[in-house]
């Protein structure tokens, strides 16, 4: 049996800082003949009610019509012009921008060895483009090669905006001082990355210098605030200090303690026991300024001052409030490739596997620490601040696509209203990966001159949420007294290129398929 000590080392390899993997995920294959039509000389999509990212209420009918890859054209009331274009007969349907993923992770060969699984399952979901935070934990990352690939329509998979992790390694070596860590922000922007993202093991002067230089570059800049540097940088500093986004909830529960310096843990609380982390985290919310006060008010109003985004990742850690709900979802047994639940299973070496001896008072304290957490994204987002949508997938029961729409609605839950997840889904999203470029986005909302990315669903996403989960949503038919499933995206379209999301999802359950079969 192996020591506790060797299996801390091990959790500690695993989490405590981004991990290399052990070997290379699979190749991405080349987009095959099927999959996918388009890009169109002429696309019409007919008589749709359109949800256009802005906030703006539904209208329709309208046509939307597509030129190659960019809308030229919405026709309010319909009478668009059809002859020789490839149409799609929308009415009584509902069209909206391509969702944005700002929060996405591939697998790795012991989860999902095969990075195809999540893109098919993003793409079955609506979601047209992710931000990778990064992609992958490994030397030679393939990301930047991926993205270029899905850029040229090569590869099946939404747009990807690789998100390098500060301290992957380079030719220049460690990254012990200010002036090192920008020759790193440089050397990363030369290989093609999108941006950085921040796990807070970096010193005040060391993270100043390389967010200095980020902005220089035109990089985008997310940070992790986790517990072991937040002593240090909480998210106020790290705001201060010029970080762009935060994302989860590390760093602002700090930032606002009641009368103490830094948080109250238990005597025998360790970070490398997953099940201590998450649990005692939770108990933060007993040891904060209450929502509403002064100091709050004042933590809320320069996040917003500073022009921070918040992309919260509600739906990470929803199990925490809910174990046995998160394992037994509806969608595992169909979509869920073995190979993940085994990953996903009670562990003390898999990262996000912590529910070793969960307990009812963990999962009221997870609800309880959720209370203040949302009223916190709440406030922000009523104020002016930007909120995005990111769903983290492949920890903790969060399978990817049917993550991101458990994320839009905790955003609900949070608060917002449907249309302004719709916003924070799209148009929030892709403002949030341009603005470090300085460019207005070129997808997000429904508009002449935009990329054509869309998602069209048959049922009204703004009455119900769940009608975007690709399992569709259960529900009595009045009229005949049978249940009956209702909703998932009809087709996803990126660049032109329509995608026939049932045919991904069917895709997706093969290869689940194929993996319980190779088991047997």
């Amino acid at each position: 049996m192996r020591s506790i000590q060797a299996i801390m080392v091990a959790i500690l390899a695993l989490v405590a800082t981004p991990a290399l993997a052990q070997s290379s995920l699979l190749p991405v294959q080349d987009r095959q003949s099927g999959e996918g039509e388009g890009p169109f000389t002429t696309l019409v999509i007919k008589g749709a009610t359109m949800i256009d990212g802005t906030g703006a209420p539904p209208e329709g009918p309208v046509d939307i019509v597509v030129s190659g890859d960019t809308i030229t054209g919405i026709v309010r009331g319909g009478g668009a012009p059809t002859d020789g274009a490839r149409v799609i007969d929308a009415i009584g349907m509902y069209v909206m921008p391509g969702f944005v993923d700002v929060h996405g992770h591939n697998g790795d060969p012991k989860k999902a060895p095969d990075p195809s699984y999540g893109y098919r399952l993003w793409l079955a979901h609506g979601v047209t483009s992710v931000r990778g935070v990064s992609f992958q934990f490994q030397q030679n990352d393939p990301s930047v090669a991926d993205s270029r690939q899905s850029a040229n329509n090569t590869i099946l998979a939404p747009r990807l905006f690789p998100y390098a992790v500060f301290g992957t390694p380079f030719p220049g070596g460690p990254i012990d001082s200010p002036a090192k860590a920008r020759e790193w922000v440089r050397w990363i922007f030369a290989q093609g990355y999108d941006g950085i993202k921040f796990f807070n093991n970096a010193s005040p002067p060391v993270l100043e210098a390389a967010l200095d230089e980020a902005q220089k570059q035109g990089l985008g800049t997310v940070a992790h605030l986790g517990q072991r540097g937040v002593a240090r940088v909480n998210a106020r500093k790290a705001v201060e200090l010029g970080l762009g986004g935060v994302t989860h909830f590390y760093g602002h529960f700090e930032s606002l303690l009641d009368g103490q310096g830094g948080p109250d843990y238990p005597a025998d609380y360790n970070y490398l026991d997953e099940q201590s982390r998450f649990a005692w985290v939770a108990r933060l919310a007993d040891q904060i300024v209450d929502p509403g006060s002064e100091a709050w008010n004042d933590y809320v109003d320069f996040l917003v001052a500073e022009g921070v985004t918040l992309s919260p990742t509600f739906n990470i850690y929803s199990a925490s409030r809910d174990v046995m709900r998160a394992r037994t979802a509806e969608w595992h047994d169909r979509y869920t490739i073995p190979s993940l639940m085994d990953f996903y299973a009670p562990s003390l070496t898999n990262h996000g596997s912590y529910y070793h001896d969960w307990s009812t008072a963990d999962e009221v304290a997870w609800r309880n620490f959720y209370k203040p957490w949302m009223r916190l994204t709440k406030d922000f987002h009523d104020r002016g601040g930007r909120v995005t949508a990111g769903s983290d997938p492949g920890f903790i029961y969060q399978t990817w696509g049917f993550a991101y729409i458990g994320e839009l609605e905790m955003l609900q839950e949070a608060g917002l209203s449907p249309l302004e997840v719709i916003r924070a889904a799209t148009l929030n999203g892709a403002e949030e990966i341009y603005a470090p470029k300085g460019t207005e986005p070129p997808f997000g909302l429904i508009k002449e001159g935009k990329l054509a990315d869309l998602v069209i669903v048959p049922e009204n996403p703004l009455a119900n949420l769940k009608v975007l989960y690709g399992t569709g949503h259960l529900r009595l038919n009045r009229e005949t007294n049978q249940l009956e499933r209702v909703g998932g995206v009809r087709w996803t379209i990126k660049d032109g290129i329509v995608y026939d999301a049932p045919s991904l999802l069917q895709s997706v359950a093969q290869m689940v398929a194929a993996q319980k079969a190779a088991r047997q």
